[in-house]
This record gives structure tokens, sequence and C-alpha cells, in this order.
């Protein structure tokens, strides 16, 4: 029993200190892909050095989890981060607000610019839903919390 609840608070530990370092200001980061697969990576890393696995003896991922009863949830993690700051942002009318609608310009225009155009942060959250349809949900706390509240939990929960 006492070696149980050690394994289980050093873990919340690891999420509690490491989680907070390594996603401080995630809230206003646009992910690219290569990002993510760098941040999912990082989180592999972390939970096979709690669990003392060398990369030279081949486990794999699905392994790591297994031994430390975990999911990946790191980007889910983000994504949740991301809601509720936008929410926090598009409830009050400031001029961040208007800053992150593109309502102000600001900075200076740079003019032929090669190459894709840059990912803003509101991109992220129009591609799974409307932006008016989420700043809607944002003014209606009720509907946000039934979609994003208390049960906003890791992607998939794993029972044992």
């Amino acid at each position: 029993m006492v070696n149980r609840f050690i394994f289980s608070s050093t873990y919340t530990l690891v999420k509690c200190y490491v989680w907070s370092i390594a996603l401080y200001g995630a809230e206003t980061w646009t992910l690219r892909a290569v990002d993510q697969k760098h941040l999912e990576s990082f989180e592999m890393r972390c939970w096979s050095r709690m669990e003392q696995i060398s990369w030279t003896e081949h486990v794999r991922n699905e392994e790591v989890l297994l031994r430390v009863k975990e999911q990946r949830n790191i980007l889910h993690e983000i994504r949740k981060r991301k809601a509720n700051w936008i929410r926090h942002i598009l409830r009050r009318n400031c001029l961040l607000q208007r800053v992150t609608e593109g309502k102000i310009k600001v900075g200076i225009e740079v003019t032929g610019r090669q190459g894709r155009r840059r990912r803003k942060l509101l991109d992220d959250l129009k591609e799974s839903r409307g932006y008016s349809h989420l700043k809607e949900e944002a003014l209606d706390r009720t509907m946000w919390r039934a979609r994003f509240g208390r049960g906003f939990g890791p992607v998939v929960n794993q029972t044992t």
C-alpha cells in the first residue's frame, strides 16, 4: 500500500512540476506538426526517464505508457489551456480581445514574404469549430463548462 502511494505521488509531482515548466505560456503557442511531434517525444522521454528506461533498451512507447499507467495527453493539455485562455479573453471587452481578433493592426507589414502564411493564435480554434460559435459559447458560461469544464480530462481514460 505504501509503495502504491509513493508511485502515484511521484507521477503526480512530475505532472505538477515538469508539465508546468515545459508548458509555460502554451496558451499562446501556434503548433506546427513538427512541434507536436517534439512535444510528444518529450512526454515519452519524461515517462521513460521516470521508469529509468534507457533508449538503448528499445522499449516501445506503448510499453512505457503501460508501465506508468498513463496516456499521451500533453497535446490535449495544451488545447485545454488554450480554450480556457481564449474563453477568458473573449468574455472581456478589452484591447487584448481586439488584438487577438485582428481588429487592430500590430507591427510593421512585411511584403514579399516567401513561404506559407504564418499561423495565428485563433487558427487552431477556428479549425475545429467556427469562431463566432466559439465566441457565443464563451459568453454563455454554462454551455462552455458543459463543453470544456471539469470533464475536460485526458483523451482516453485508462481503467485498471
